[in-house]
């Protein structure tokens, strides 16, 4: 099955996501900041990134997200440019803000958002969209 690199600090949360994950066959490696996510992309090259928005900072998974998918062909992450990459985040409940990802691509450039809580049912379901989508299902 796939590869997804989990990158998240808190480990409870971590182990909500790794159960589902791997009862579909899933291999689940995990990252508990977005440097060290950043490290193990390059070490495991994850089909797919499930990704916190707040963890060392408020926006630490922004700033992940922005270097992975940053354009320049001689950034150091530009051949994992098109790994999916689905972003979790508390945001909306905090500050009333929604994200959409049609809507928001330039400024987020992520495939998908899931609010936490995560229901494990719609974590699989995102997760198996875009794994299909990108041919890795």
């Amino acid at each position: 099955m796939a590869r997804i690199l989990i990158i998240e600090d808190d480990l409870d949360f971590v182990e909500s996501l790794r159960l589902p994950l791997e009862s579909r066959g899933h291999q689940v490696e995990v990252a508990e900041s977005g440097k060290v996510g950043l490290q193990k992309v390059k070490e495991f090259e994850p089909d797919l990134i499930i990704l916190d928005v707040m963890m060392e900072t408020d926006t630490e998974g922004f700033h992940v997200a922005y270097q992975l998918r940053n354009p320049d062909p001689s950034s150091e992450y530009a051949k994992y440019s098109d790994i999916p990459i689905i972003m979790l985040t508390a945001i909306s409940q905090k500050t009333k803000m929604a994200f959409d990802p049609k809507k928001d691509e330039d400024f987020l450039p992520v495939d998908e958002f899931i609010e936490k809580p995560v229901r494990p049912d719609v974590l699989l379901e995102k997760v198996e969209k875009l794994l299909k989508e990108k041919g890795k299902a």
